[in-house]
């Protein structure tokens, strides 16, 4: 059987190929998001099947002193953290949030996304002092969940949107980082305190003294993150002060800039490899033996009312407060059920809201599975509700 060269070189230039469709994939804003959600979605049905004792005893496994379990939540999340306090930085002083009219929408939206969710949890748990700690559960957003979801929309969101959503996400972090630091730090160690205050010291003088050099703020944050973890202050801070100490140099010119170039080189990590690991390690629940009924006791009630109501009441109600008040104006291009939709989308709260409910309940297993619960249940229906709310807008836009 002959073959026609021409005809091969034509069929192989019309199928891409495998490492350029990955490529692709992995450029895409959304693919995140994806491997976060399909990361997720692996921890269940590893700890709903025969592998799962497997599983859950790997997490406990000791390595130089920490379990597994301990690694990912306080090592691998101080990268997560650090990169959330360059995106911080570099939006307050260059971006997005560099002057107060802009911070303004995001501003107030991300202070009743927090407030409200509270709220709603503290009054289910309301008379319960061991649950009543979990309050700040439903508070967060996952930035990475909800601009995945939202990039999968395509053109039926404006860019503005987006913009507001990867605002309010900051803040939202930011908020998430003002929270850990302040109302889950016990048994404080004053040796290992003033130790983490040195460094910090080391730190700043190494931005005031114009050192842009990155390896010796490397070297002075992984110290950091020693000290800090003997301290009883939780370790994943270190990563924020560290990045808030990184000068930002030239926002305009990305290889004069080290709070860029360090940015640039550790997203791709963090967002294909440390969140989908801490997903992947923190999603697991077992299902077996939970009924409708244990979906409404207080913990997974509150955390999932605070997650799709909360989210969608507070950060409509005071975005909206502060629109009419002339503080704001809506995202340009956006309609009011637009910004109703990403409202909606922030009830996504995956790894920010499973991180909190760990250090919420350290010693309480069965609630830390009830967070997942209520965390899994809260943002699956939030994210459904977002998708049909703003695909809907978008056709009603496209009409008008």
């Amino acid at each position: 059987m002959s073959h026609d060269p021409s005809r091969l070189q034509a069929a192989r230039q019309q199928s891409p190929s495998a490492l350029a469709f990955l490529s692709r994939f992995f450029a895409a804003e959304s693919a995140g998001g994806l491997i976060l959600m399909a990361a997720a979605l692996a921890a269940l049905l590893v700890a709903n099947s025969p592998w799962a004792a497997t599983y859950f005893s790997t997490l406990h496994i000791k390595v130089a002193g920490l379990s597994i379990e301990h690694w990912v939540n306080d090592g691998l999340m101080a990268i997560f953290f650090m990169l959330v306090g360059l995106e911080i930085k570099r939006e307050m002083l260059a971006g997005q949030l560099s002057t107060w009219g802009q911070r303004a929408l995001p501003g107030f939206a991300a202070l009743g996304g927090m407030l409200v969710p509270a709220l709603i949890y503290v009054a289910i748990n309301w008379g319960n002092p061991q649950t009543l700690s979990g309050w700040a559960i439903p508070a967060a957003t996952d930035i990475a969940f909800a601009l995945g979801v939202l990039s999968l929309l395509g053109k039926r969101v404006p860019v503005s949107l987006k913009i507001f959503l990867s605002a309010l996400a900051i803040l939202d972090d930011l908020g998430a980082v003002v929270i850990i630091a302040i109302f889950y730090t016990s048994g404080l160690s004053v040796s290992m305190l003033l130790a983490s205050l040195a460094v910090i010291a080391l730190l700043v003088i190494l931005n005031r003294c114009g050192v842009r050099k990155l390896w010796p703020y490397l070297i002075a944050g992984a110290l950091l993150w020693f000290f800090m973890l003997q301290s009883g202050i939780h370790a994943t801070l270190a990563g924020v002060i560290l990045a808030l100490c990184i000068p930002l140099g030239n926002p305009e010119d990305e290889h004069n800039s080290p709070l860029l170039y360090l940015e640039e080189k550790m997203h791709p990590w963090v967002a294909f490899a440390v969140v989908p690991i801490f997903g992947f390690a923190n999603a697991g629940v077992s299902l077996t033996g939970i009924s409708p009924s244990n979906l409404l006791e207080p913990v997974p009630l509150g955390v999932a009312l605070g997650l799709l109501f909360g989210k969608q009441i507070g950060i409509l109600g005071l975005g909206a407060l502060a629109i009419r008040s002339g503080l704001a104006q809506l995202p340009q291009g956006a309609s009011w059920l637009q910004l109703y939709g990403v409202a909606l989308l922030c009830g996504i709260g995956f790894t920010m809201s499973l991180f909190i409910g760990a250090l919420a309940f350290p010693g309480a297993p069965h609630l830390v599975d009830s967070v997942k619960v209520g965390v899994l249940l809260g943002s699956i229906l939030s994210a459904l509700l977002a998708v049909v709310v703003l695909m809907n807008a978008g056709k009603a836009k496209a009409s008008n």
